[in-house]
Protein backbone atom coordinates (compact mmCIF):
# COMPACT_ATOMS: atom_id res chain seq x y z
CA UNK A 1 0.00 0.00 0.00
CA UNK A 2 1.56 3.33 -0.91
CA UNK A 3 1.76 6.00 2.45
CA UNK A 4 0.95 9.23 1.61
CA UNK A 5 3.16 11.43 3.37
CA UNK A 6 1.91 15.45 3.93
CA UNK A 7 4.03 18.27 4.74
CA UNK A 8 3.52 19.74 8.59
CA UNK A 9 2.09 22.58 6.49
CA UNK A 10 -0.52 20.78 4.97
CA UNK A 11 -1.43 18.35 8.24
CA UNK A 12 -1.49 21.91 9.94
CA UNK A 13 -3.65 23.70 7.31
CA UNK A 14 -5.78 20.29 7.19
CA UNK A 15 -6.01 20.10 11.08
CA UNK A 16 -7.31 23.76 11.39
CA UNK A 17 -9.87 23.21 8.85
CA UNK A 18 -11.36 19.96 10.56
CA UNK A 19 -11.32 21.37 13.86
CA UNK A 20 -8.50 19.03 15.68
CA UNK A 21 -7.91 20.93 19.06
CA UNK A 22 -3.91 21.59 18.42
CA UNK A 23 -5.14 24.04 15.60
CA UNK A 24 -6.96 26.53 18.24
CA UNK A 25 -4.36 28.96 17.60
CA UNK A 26 -6.89 31.71 16.56
CA UNK A 27 -6.03 34.35 19.06
CA UNK A 28 -5.81 38.55 19.34
CA UNK A 29 -2.66 38.20 17.88
CA UNK A 30 -3.97 36.54 14.89
CA UNK A 31 -7.24 38.61 14.03
CA UNK A 32 -4.35 41.84 14.27
CA UNK A 33 -2.52 40.14 11.96
CA UNK A 34 -5.09 39.05 9.35
CA UNK A 35 -5.86 43.10 9.94
CA UNK A 36 -3.03 43.95 8.94
CA UNK A 37 -2.91 41.88 6.27
CA UNK A 38 -6.11 43.34 4.94
CA UNK A 39 -5.00 46.80 4.87
CA UNK A 40 -1.74 45.94 3.48
CA UNK A 41 -3.50 44.33 0.43
CA UNK A 42 -5.77 47.29 0.41
CA UNK A 43 -2.61 49.64 0.29
CA UNK A 44 -1.08 47.63 -2.31
CA UNK A 45 -4.04 48.03 -4.55
CA UNK A 46 -4.51 51.90 -3.74
CA UNK A 47 -0.69 51.69 -4.39
CA UNK A 48 -1.53 50.21 -8.54
CA UNK A 49 1.19 46.98 -7.19
CA UNK A 50 -1.85 44.90 -6.89
CA UNK A 51 -4.29 44.03 -10.32
CA UNK A 52 -7.30 45.24 -9.60
CA UNK A 53 -9.20 41.94 -10.36
CA UNK A 54 -6.98 39.99 -7.48
CA UNK A 55 -8.08 42.62 -4.44
CA UNK A 56 -11.11 40.55 -3.31
CA UNK A 57 -11.68 38.68 0.05
CA UNK A 58 -12.27 35.10 -0.55
CA UNK A 59 -12.67 32.33 2.31
CA UNK A 60 -10.13 29.38 2.09
CA UNK A 61 -11.46 26.22 1.75
CA UNK A 62 -13.46 24.48 4.70
CA UNK A 63 -12.17 27.23 6.85
CA UNK A 64 -13.18 30.17 8.82
CA UNK A 65 -10.24 32.64 7.49
CA UNK A 66 -9.87 34.42 4.84
CA UNK A 67 -7.38 35.80 1.80
CA UNK A 68 -7.42 38.36 -0.07
CA UNK A 69 -5.46 37.40 -3.22
CA UNK A 70 -3.45 40.73 -3.11
CA UNK A 71 -1.44 39.00 -0.01
CA UNK A 72 -0.05 36.34 -2.03
CA UNK A 73 -0.58 37.04 -5.40
CA UNK A 74 0.29 40.42 -6.35
CA UNK A 75 3.24 40.95 -8.58
CA UNK A 76 3.01 36.92 -9.37
CA UNK A 77 1.95 34.97 -12.53
CA UNK A 78 -0.85 33.26 -11.37
CA UNK A 79 -2.47 30.16 -12.52
CA UNK A 80 -6.05 29.73 -12.04
CA UNK A 81 -8.11 26.35 -11.96
CA UNK A 82 -11.87 25.56 -11.39
CA UNK A 83 -11.43 22.30 -9.68
CA UNK A 84 -14.03 19.68 -8.56
CA UNK A 85 -13.67 16.43 -6.48
CA UNK A 86 -15.88 13.79 -8.59
CA UNK A 87 -14.32 14.45 -12.20
CA UNK A 88 -12.59 12.75 -14.55
CA UNK A 89 -9.67 15.07 -14.55
CA UNK A 90 -9.66 15.38 -10.86
CA UNK A 91 -6.66 13.26 -10.54
CA UNK A 92 -5.42 16.47 -12.37
CA UNK A 93 -4.82 17.54 -8.54
CA UNK A 94 -1.67 15.63 -8.35
CA UNK A 95 0.39 17.75 -11.17
CA UNK A 96 -1.17 20.45 -10.52
CA UNK A 97 0.79 20.40 -7.14
CA UNK A 98 3.84 19.41 -8.78
CA UNK A 99 3.87 22.51 -10.47
CA UNK A 100 3.03 24.23 -7.70
CA UNK A 101 6.22 22.32 -5.89
CA UNK A 102 8.47 22.85 -9.16
CA UNK A 103 7.72 26.76 -10.20
CA UNK A 104 6.60 28.33 -6.79
CA UNK A 105 9.73 29.00 -6.00
CA UNK A 106 9.85 30.69 -9.21
CA UNK A 107 7.07 33.05 -8.39
CA UNK A 108 4.50 31.27 -9.92
CA UNK A 109 1.02 31.47 -7.18
CA UNK A 110 -1.25 28.20 -7.94
CA UNK A 111 -5.09 29.24 -6.93
CA UNK A 112 -8.04 26.53 -7.31
CA UNK A 113 -11.75 27.67 -7.27
CA UNK A 114 -13.64 24.64 -6.09
CA UNK A 115 -16.93 25.17 -8.06
CA UNK A 116 -20.31 23.14 -8.78
CA UNK A 117 -21.20 24.59 -11.90
CA UNK A 118 -21.11 21.43 -13.54
CA UNK A 119 -22.65 19.16 -10.88
CA UNK A 120 -19.33 17.00 -9.64
CA UNK A 121 -18.55 18.83 -6.48
CA UNK A 122 -19.22 17.48 -3.26
CA UNK A 123 -22.17 19.34 -1.29
CA UNK A 124 -20.17 19.20 1.97
CA UNK A 125 -16.88 21.43 1.94
CA UNK A 126 -14.98 19.20 4.25
CA UNK A 127 -15.59 16.36 1.49
CA UNK A 128 -14.54 18.62 -1.08
CA UNK A 129 -11.02 19.25 1.24
CA UNK A 130 -10.47 15.62 2.38
CA UNK A 131 -9.80 14.92 -1.66
CA UNK A 132 -7.58 18.07 -2.23
CA UNK A 133 -5.62 17.99 0.76
CA UNK A 134 -5.76 14.38 1.63
CA UNK A 135 -6.01 12.21 -1.36
CA UNK A 136 -3.64 14.28 -3.58
CA UNK A 137 -1.58 16.40 -0.85
CA UNK A 138 -2.56 19.92 -2.30
CA UNK A 139 -0.55 22.52 -0.54
CA UNK A 140 -1.85 25.63 -2.70
CA UNK A 141 -4.54 27.88 -1.98
CA UNK A 142 -7.60 26.56 -2.33
CA UNK A 143 -10.86 28.63 -1.87
CA UNK A 144 -14.10 27.73 -0.75
CA UNK A 145 -16.72 27.06 -3.49
CA UNK A 146 -18.14 29.36 -5.73
CA UNK A 147 -19.47 30.39 -9.17
CA UNK A 148 -16.99 30.84 -12.27
CA UNK A 149 -19.42 31.24 -14.69
CA UNK A 150 -23.13 32.40 -14.90
CA UNK A 151 -25.20 35.31 -13.25
CA UNK A 152 -23.29 34.81 -10.04
CA UNK A 153 -20.05 34.24 -10.82
CA UNK A 154 -17.31 35.48 -8.40
CA UNK A 155 -15.29 38.39 -9.62
CA UNK A 156 -11.96 36.69 -9.98
CA UNK A 157 -13.58 34.42 -12.90
CA UNK A 158 -15.86 37.31 -13.97
CA UNK A 159 -12.22 38.72 -15.05
CA UNK A 160 -11.23 35.61 -16.55
CA UNK A 161 -13.94 34.89 -18.77
CA UNK A 162 -13.72 38.77 -20.16
CA UNK A 163 -10.70 37.88 -20.79
CA UNK A 164 -10.05 34.39 -22.64
CA UNK A 165 -14.09 32.93 -21.70
CA UNK A 166 -15.69 30.96 -19.63
CA UNK A 167 -15.06 27.54 -18.41
CA UNK A 168 -16.90 25.21 -20.59
CA UNK A 169 -15.92 22.28 -18.03
CA UNK A 170 -13.84 21.63 -14.50
CA UNK A 171 -10.00 22.14 -14.71
CA UNK A 172 -9.88 24.90 -16.65
CA UNK A 173 -6.57 26.77 -15.95
CA UNK A 174 -5.81 30.30 -16.84
CA UNK A 175 -2.30 31.63 -16.53
CA UNK A 176 -2.49 35.18 -15.82
CA UNK A 177 1.02 37.74 -16.11
CA UNK A 178 2.06 39.38 -13.02
CA UNK A 179 0.14 43.08 -14.24
CA UNK A 180 -3.23 41.23 -14.68
CA UNK A 181 -3.25 42.24 -18.32
CA UNK A 182 -2.23 38.74 -20.34
CA UNK A 183 -4.89 35.96 -19.82
CA UNK A 184 -4.08 32.43 -21.59
CA UNK A 185 -6.71 29.77 -21.16
CA UNK A 186 -6.57 25.98 -21.21
CA UNK A 187 -9.10 23.37 -21.50
CA UNK A 188 -9.48 20.41 -18.77
CA UNK A 189 -7.81 18.09 -21.45
CA UNK A 190 -4.77 20.31 -21.12
CA UNK A 191 -3.10 18.45 -17.99
CA UNK A 192 -0.99 20.39 -15.71
CA UNK A 193 2.28 18.59 -16.85
CA UNK A 194 1.80 19.22 -20.72
CA UNK A 195 4.30 20.42 -22.52
CA UNK A 196 2.04 22.96 -23.99
CA UNK A 197 1.00 24.42 -20.11
CA UNK A 198 4.61 24.39 -18.91
CA UNK A 199 5.95 26.12 -21.80
CA UNK A 200 3.58 29.14 -21.14
CA UNK A 201 4.27 28.97 -17.72
CA UNK A 202 7.90 29.47 -18.74
CA UNK A 203 7.37 32.21 -20.84
CA UNK A 204 5.17 34.12 -18.59
CA UNK A 205 7.49 33.27 -15.29
CA UNK A 206 10.71 36.29 -14.91
CA UNK A 207 13.60 35.55 -16.08
CA UNK A 208 16.36 34.44 -13.79
CA UNK A 209 19.22 37.10 -13.28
Amino acid sequence: MRRLILSSAVVAAFAFGFGVPSAFAADATAADSASDAAADAGSKAASGTCPAYLNHEFRKLHSSESVNLCDIAAGKTVLFVNTASNCGFTPQFKALEQLNQEFGPRGLVLVGFPSDDFFQEENDEKDTAKVCYLNYGVTFTMLATSAVRGGDVNPVFAYLGDKAGSPKWNFYKYLVSADGEKVESFSSRVTPDSAELRAAIEAMLPKAL
